[in-house]
């Protein structure tokens, strides 16, 4: 089944490779972005951009007409947790009023399928690990709120209106498309991966470690990370069942297997050759100790099943685009900058 997908924030990490993997399986594409923090290199060959707000409900509600929109799914947003805690109204503002005027737009045009990127943040600190869908959710950012209350949102509207939909809940994505199309490109990323990588690169000159003394096995905060690749033929797969009649669902991205900062830095060093130069702040407000997904539901649900979930593929292909990235930033750096463009990253666990 092929029709017309509206993807917001495709410009950007997960929303670019969520793009490819529907123009691969057959999909029309258009890509709504502002390009606020996306990339338009990003896009995808054969998807079309339309730069605008995803919020603006006139707007949008007239593009959903226009390309005859069968589903949307929708990637805008803020993405970063310390950010929320210092600026929670930006977030609230972004994440939560935004979605709300796009699922109203989406709701009066009738698509088939709503399919919202959420996140693990969501359940705070878990009580127990791993964490499955029936955990109790408990955020402790304003990120985690402004997810929570779309997905709120969504189960009133999918209740009132008869929307089709679908939250995932993102663990930590990684990694980058296994063809090299696209991967993480933000400037200035906090993401501890791509920070790592532009370590291993030489665009950094060390990342920091945010706290060494949480109880865990090595000190440091502990994911779930999972291939953007396998993340989005989840993506595409959550379209098909919502299109076959299936019924509204909340569902946890994640491999269930826990990894460390420590052994996340230690791999990226194994895989480029030489450790990576680290120093150890403090601990950061809003920072989850330990996160790790069931997964189990994702797959009975869906029948999804990851190709990419080996720890050097994650990394290794994350690594493979950043050095791409480097030999596109040298050749068009001044020869007059030199050293490292950002001295001091601060990565998150993610």
């Amino acid at each position: 089944m092929t029709g017309s997908v509206l993807v917001t924030g495709g410009a950007g990490y997960v929303g670019s490779h969520a793009a490819l993997a529907l123009l691969d399986a057959g999909w029309r594409v258009t890509v709504v972005d502002d390009l606020s923090t996306g990339r338009r290199e990003l896009v995808p060959i054969g998807a079309r951009l339309v730069r605008a707000d995803a919020g603006d409900l006139a707007r949008m509600t007239g593009l959903l007409r226009e390309i005859d929109c069968t589903a949307v799914m929708h990637f805008a947003g803020s993405t970063v947790v310390p950010d929320s805690v210092r600026n929670p109204l930006a977030y609230y503002r972004n994440n939560s009023m935004a979605s709300l005027s796009l699922i109203d737009a989406a709701t009066r045009w009738g698509v088939r399928a709503f399919i919202f990127s959420s996140t693990a943040a969501v359940y705070g600190n878990p009580k127990r690990l791993p964490v499955d869908e029936e955990c109790e959710p408990r955020p402790i950012s304003p990120y985690g709120v402004s997810k929570l209350v779309v997905e709120r949102v969504l189960e009133d509207t999918g209740r009132a209106h008869g929307l089709p939909w679908m939250a995932l809940r993102y663990f930590n994505v990684a990694g980058a498309d296994p063809l090299g199309r696209s991967g993480q490109s933000t400037p200035e990323a906090t993401h501890l991966i791509k920070v790592a990588c532009e370590v291993a690169c030489g665009r950094r000159e060390r990342l920091t470690i945010h706290g060494d003394d949480y109880d865990t096995p090595d000190g440091t905060c502990v994911r779930d990370f999972i291939h953007v690749t396998d993340l989005a033929a989840a993506h595409v797969a959550a379209l098909e069942y919502l299109l076959a009649g299936g019924a509204p669902q909340v569902l946890d991205c994640g491999y269930g297997r826990g990894i460390s900062v420590r052994e996340v830095i230690d791999t990226i060093g194994r895989l480029a050759g030489r450790p990576l130069p680290v120093v150890v702040g403090p601990r950061r407000a809003g920072d989850i100790v330990a996160m790790v997904a069931s997964g189990a539901k994702l797959r009975r649900v869906l029948g999804w099943q990851p190709r990419h979930d080996g720890l050097d593929a994650i990394m290794g292909s994350a690594l493979a685009w950043e050095i791409r990235q480097t030999s596109a930033w040298r050749a068009t750096r001044p020869t007059s900058v030199a050293g490292p463009y950002s001295p001091e990253p601060h990565p998150s666990p993610g």
